[in-house]
């Protein structure tokens, strides 16, 4: 099996300025899921898709195949990962030869597992390539969700009763992009990392699934740091 590791780490960041080279916990936010990914033989290479050429000299120096500065037009706030995934899969392919899956690991996951990143890789070949998502218990639970209609509350999920009892709520997963694997051909047919029958991979720890976005996001993540 052969795995191609892509981080994709725009430059701009609007929530948190410089947020993929800034240092956590003593390095850089993307060294995090560099290093993650390097442990691992059936990962033939980890490409950094970036607009940002202090990026790329971080993720160079850290190991990382940074081959190109990602396109203007795939660097923009409406550019999709799928885009971006794809561009790299294509030139990568096209230079170095045909992978079975592209793992897609964002750098605002840095807490991600050796032992997760195991999991997905094993349940990936075990289900003959089935696309492979990470998930975790969503929160708040849906069905204790509403939406508000004439400045009234109503459930969200309809037709349904309004459940107080957490011991009552059905288990419910939600994506948490700690990691996405899938089969280039499905990529390129389905245009998603995610379709119904994905493999999920469950994230029970929030410190694991956390997605750093804003400011209260990365306090977090530092106390989350020894």
């Amino acid at each position: 099996m052969k795995i191609l590791a892509l981080i994709p780490a725009r430059g701009k960041s609007k929530r948190i300025p410089g947020k993929n080279k800034r240092t956590l916990g003593g390095k850089p936010l993307i060294c995090w899921s560099i290093s993650c990914a390097q442990k691992f033989k059936v990962i033939c290479d980890v490409v950094v898709s970036t607009d940002d050429p202090e990026i790329a000299a971080i993720a160079m120096s850290s190991g990382a195949l940074v081959p190109w500065m990602r396109p203007n037009e795939l660097a923009t706030d409406t550019s999709t990962s799928v885009d971006v995934a794809l561009h790299a899969l294509d030139w990568y392919e096209a230079k170095k030869g045909i992978v079975d899956g592209l793992l897609l690991l964002q750098p605002t996951s840095p807490f991600r597992t050796h032992e997760t990143i195991q999991r997905g890789l094993k349940a990936f070949k075990l289900r003959k390539f089935q696309p492979v998502v990470a998930v975790s218990p969503a929160q708040p639970h849906p069905m204790w969700c509403v939406r508000i209609e004439n400045e009234k509350l109503i459930p969200f999920m309809r037709p349904t009763k309004f459940i107080f009892r957490s011991q009552e709520l059905p288990p419910v997963y939600a994506i948490n992009g700690v990691l996405y694997l899938i089969a280039p051909q499905d990529l390129r047919r389905s245009r998603s990392f995610f379709y119904e029958g994905a493999t999920p991979i469950i994230i029970n720890s929030p410190k694991e699934a956390m997605d750093i976005d804003t400011e209260h996001d990365w306090r977090c993540a530092e106390a989350y740091l020894p």
